[in-house]
Order: C-alpha cells, then structure tokens, then sequence
C-alpha cells in the first residue's frame, strides 16, 4: 500500500510533465513494478455484496425512446413518460446514452458541456425529476461518460485554438509535425488519420490528436489538472443523485507520448489507433485507480467500463472488488468480427462463435467478479439479425437469445427495443443513414472496390443506425415515438406488427417472455443463485445449441438455447423440473425434448 501511495502522489504531481509521468510509468513497466499500482484486489476469492448486485439494466438511446414535443426527437419528458412501462418490465438501473450539451456530430459523444442538458433533450429541472419518478419506482439512472475526448465546441479546445501555449491547450495533445510528416501513423476510427490541423494555426504546423472524429479532441489524461476537473465533474452528477456511469471507450486515455507509430495494417500505411491503445493498458489502469478512489467508491457509485481486450491477468484490476471498475461489458463476441480498419472486411458470427467466446469469458470471470452480458447496443447491429443463423430471426430466436441474455452470470443489459425482439431495419440507400462511421465505412468500401450496392448490403449488416433507429411503441403514425411529420432516423419497416402494443398483452410474445425471464432471476427462490451462482458451460450436443449450468450451494439450473432448425435432446436427472420455456418442451425419463428453435429453464 505504500508504494501504491508513492505512486499515487508522484503521478498527480503538479509539477510533473507529461513526459515525465510517461517515463515513470515506463521504467515501472521495464522494472516489473506494474504490480505495484495493479495488485489491489483481494487475495481472498470471496465477493463483497454490493447493492447492484442481481439486478437487470436497460438501455435508453435518449434520441431515439420517446419524443414527447413533436419535434422528431426523443427527449427526457418522453423517457419520463415510459417509467412505468420500465418498471413493469423489471428493469432496476436505466443507462441514458449522452444527454449533455453537444453540437451532435458523433450523437453527443463529442461533448461541448460536460455539466448541462442539451436543450434537444430538455433542461437540468427536467433531468432532476426523471432522477426524483424513477426513484419513486425502484429504477436508478446511470449516465454516458465520454472522457477520452470532447468537443471541439468545448470552451477548453476553443481556448486552445486561441493561444496553444495557454493553460488549456495543455488539456490536449498538441504536436508539430516530425520532419514534415504527421506525428504518427494511426488510423482515426471513424477513417482518416488522427491528426489534424490545430485550427487557426494551419501555417504554423500544428496538429491535435483525435482517436475518433476531428471533432472529438483527445484530452491528455497525462496532465494532472485536467484529471482533477474531470473528477470533479463525475462528482457534480453523482452529488446530484446519478447511481454511476457507463465509462466511454476509457482504454484510449493511454497514449506513448513518443508517438512511435506502428507497422501498418492497411494500404492507406496507417495503423489503427486500437492497437496501440492495447499495448498501453498498465498505463490506463493507473489512472482508472485514481479515478475510482476520487469519485466513485466515495459515492458507492456504479462504474460499467467499455473495455476491450481484457487479458485474464489484468481482470482482476478491472471487476475484483478492489478493481477501478464495478464489472464490464463482454464484447469477446463483438470483438469476434475484427471489423478494422473497414466494415467492408465484415465475416458472419456464427452462434457457435458467439457462444465459445461469451462462454471463455464467463469461465475468465466467474471466480473473480462481474462481466455485463449484452446481445446489442447503440454501437451494434440488432443481435437477433447479426449472430442467429437465418432461420432463427424470429421472434423465437428473440426469446431463446433472451434466456441466455438474461440468466448469464453478470448483470445483464438489455438495449431498447432489445425486450421486442426488433431486428435490422431496411435502409435503402447511403443517405438514410445518419452514422458518420457508416458514411465513412460506405466511402472505403467503394474506394476499395465494392459496387454501391455491396457497400449498402454490408451497412445493412454493420451499421451502428440499426439499434438507433426509434423505439417502436405502436402501429400510429412513427410507431408512437413521435408525432412529428419526418423523424430524426427512419423507423423500422415492420412497425405496424413489431411494437410494444401488439405485444404487452399477448402472453406468447418476446416482450412477456422478457418479462418472466426478469421475474425467474429476481425470484426469492433463485435471485442468489442467478446473482452469484458460478457459471458452468454445458455440452453443447448441436452447433447452434447454447447450454449452461448455474450452480450455488447445491443447487442447479440448467438454461439450453436451441437455435438449430430441428429438436434436440439434453439429458438432466428424472427428477428435474421446468421453470420456464418458450415452447413446449417434453420431459420424460429424465431426457428433455427441446423444439426447433427454443429454449427452456430446468432446475435439477
């Protein structure tokens, strides 16, 4: 502990440079020292009970849930209108996608006030009473953290462009070119290279690093005061009542301040930017210590990270109980489709796939903490339309793929929409999309050779616009998310079936499955089990076939997903019993008969 402190003190350090907190951070690695800043977690294997704990998250894409003033727009009036409905569903934790002042150029992910509504949304009295009727009804809200970049409409970056030697720019990093060259090779993740010209001074050889769009500056973690103003920030929201935050892209904060570049993985000659932010994850983790021990484990707060690449010998340092992070979200299936540097690359997921590697990530977690099993986000294709094999993009693929969701060890997150089973929408040409990444994606793809209308078939797949286009509530006019005559994103071809009203009394449909799912975790006969029973993969007897075991104090329950095109037997003793299914399912003489496309609950 006093190392970590010396640590700790010589890293916030006012006096230190940047470069200076690189060089420690380095000779730390060289030395293996790492351990040092990295070895908080308990070396008892025991959990620490939180108050999170067994309880299921929904995902709410602000802009696209509920328009209540007709502008096309979802707004906070409208997430308010829908409270019930999230409490009927079982939900306890919301996640509000970005709802901060932004000029909107990556959705409000390019931040230009981190401590204001964007008037698109509302206003702070309006966030104030969705925070006082969600908490009437169980629910606490959770927001978006984008902290490894903001605006270039934020009053930092903008005093920075004024004078790049005043104290703001130090924010940034702000280079000059290296003998006439950019200062690195890196690939931007939305295309293009991560250095742009600093503007207002493009004669004076100036650039500024961006890990995403050239409106979204990366802010320079290395320099100690502005870490302070973040902290401070993360503080005001949680002081104000907010139960914790979704961490953004936070692996990236870490960058090799000698910009060094890497071999190139393209013909453009770049790499691209997530390769190195892999090599520097030790770096990240010092500062997600000191994050963590400023903001969040005061308030008891709920941090979930959007981390990639996690080893095993790190995890620990991430969801242990000493972690910097309460859990993270499991993208191994995402991160199966290595999509970079061009969706254009794009290889089908199968549901073996996915079900090797969330199965790998659960066996890495179960003994150390929480992973957060998703099927879709704002930044994903539909899952129903991505992994299932074709036959299976029903609403019984739907419930089937809830099962598993939903009974993961972790704390499972469900994406709005998700609970109805929606799948991709049909988009017709480049310019029904809204995605700057699906308009760069489109404009590679054709340089690269595509036909237009290839470029459009793998948007159709790929494109993040999938899971943003609007909740469909209803078969009125816009599916009930607005009364406006033009929404700001199409809405889903099948609306008129595919909607919340056809659904939520209908005891056969994906939405009351949802439900029952929820009420089976929660249950006072199974919630321990569900919320800390270990995980155990099953064998999985068919291709398309997704078995697993949850076990805690001699108690068993097995949850099989069969998506395969035919039935399927699985053996469980003769005593066992059904609690739930989504077809009718046969057991006899201790042998379960599982219909084509469906899934069941057996406890042993």
């Amino acid at each position: 502990m006093a190392q970590d402190l010396w640590l700790s003190s010589i890293l916030s350090s006012q006096q230190l440079s940047p470069l200076c907190t690189y060089i420690v951070i380095a000779l730390l690695n060289i030395f293996g020292l790492e351990s040092l800043s990295l070895s908080k977690q308990k070396e008892d294997s025991s959990m620490e009970k939180k108050w999170w704990h067994g309880k299921v998250a929904y995902q709410i894409y602000p802009k696209s849930f509920c328009d209540s003033n007709g502008d096309g727009v979802g707004d906070i009036q409208g997430i308010i209108s829908k409270l019930d409905y999230l409490k009927d569903l079982g939900v306890e934790i919301v996640w509000l996608s970005p709802c901060f002042k932004s000029p909107f150029v990556d959705q409000g992910y390019d931040i230009s006030d981190y401590q204001d509504i964007d008037p698109i949304f509302g206003t702070m009295e309006d966030f104030d009473e969705l925070l006082a009727k969600a908490k009437e009804r169980g629910i606490s809200i959770i927001l978006d953290l984008v902290i490894n970049h903001c605006s270039s409409e934020h009053e930092w970056f903008k005093k920075a462009c004024a004078d790049p030697n005043c104290e703001e720019a130090k924010y940034f990093f702000i280079k000059k070119s290296k003998d006439g060259k950019l200062p690195d090779n890196l690939r931007s993740y939305f295309g293009g290279s991560v250095w742009e010209k600093l503007p207002g001074h493009e004669d004076e050889d100036l650039y500024y690093l961006h890990y995403f769009a050239k409106q979204q500056p990366d802010l320079n973690w290395y320099y100690e005061p502005l870490r302070e103003k973040l902290f401070d920030m993360i503080n005001f929201w949680l002081d104000k009542g907010v139960a914790g935050f979704r961490v953004d892209a936070i692996m990236n904060i870490a960058k090799d301040l000698s910009f060094p570049g890497l071999p190139a993985d393209g013909a453009d000659g770049m790499c691209s930017a997530n390769k190195m932010t892999a090599k520097l994850s030790d770096q990240a983790a010092t500062f997600l210590y000191e994050m963590n021990d400023k903001t969040f484990k005061p308030h008891d707060g709920l941090s979930v990270a959007e981390a990639f690449g996690v080893n095993q010998e790190s995890l620990a340092n991430y969801i242990g109980d000493n972690g910097f992070f309460s859990t993270i979200f499991d993208f191994s299936a995402r991160e199966l489709n290595e999509k970079y540097p061009a969706y254009y690359r794009y290889r089908p997921v199968t549901i073996d796939k996915w079900r090797e590697a969330v199965f790998a990530a659960q066996n890495r977690a179960n003994p150390i903490g929480f992973l957060c099993p998703i099927i879709e986000n704002h930044d994903e294709p539909r899952g129903v339309s991505y992994y299932l094999p074709t036959h299976a993009r029903t609403p019984d693929g739907a419930k089937a793929f809830a099962a598993v969701n939903v009974l993961l060890r972790g704390m499972p997150f469900i994406y709005q929409g998700q609970e109805i089973g929606m799948t991709n929408t049909k988009f017709n040409s480049i310019y029904e999309f809204d995605d700057l990444n699906a308009k760069d994606n489109y404009k590679v793809a054709l340089e690269a050779g595509l036909t237009e209308t290839q470029a459009l078939d793998i948007l159709n797949i790929e494109s993040r616009d999938h899971a943003r286009t609007p909740m469909l509530w209803d078969d009125s006019k816009n599916a009930g998310f607005s009364s406006a005559a033009v929404t700001w994103l199409k809405v889903h071809q099948d609306y008129h079936k595919l909607n919340v009203a056809a659904q939520k009394d209908d005891p056969n449909s994906v939405l009351s499955f949802y439900k029952q799912l929820i009420a089976l975790r929660k249950s006072p006969e199974y919630k321990e089990l569900f919320t800390y029973g270990d995980f155990q993969a099953l064998d999985p007897v068919a291709d398309y076939v997704v078995p697993f075991a949850r076990v805690l104090d001699g108690k068993t329950v097995y949850v099989i997903a069969n998506f395969e095109d035919s039935p399927v037997s699985y053996g469980v003793n003769a005593d066992s019993k059904i609690l739930l299914s989504s077809k009718e399912v046969q057991l006899q003489d201790g042998t379960l008969t599982i219909p084509a496309v469906a899934c069941v609950v057996v406890a042993l």
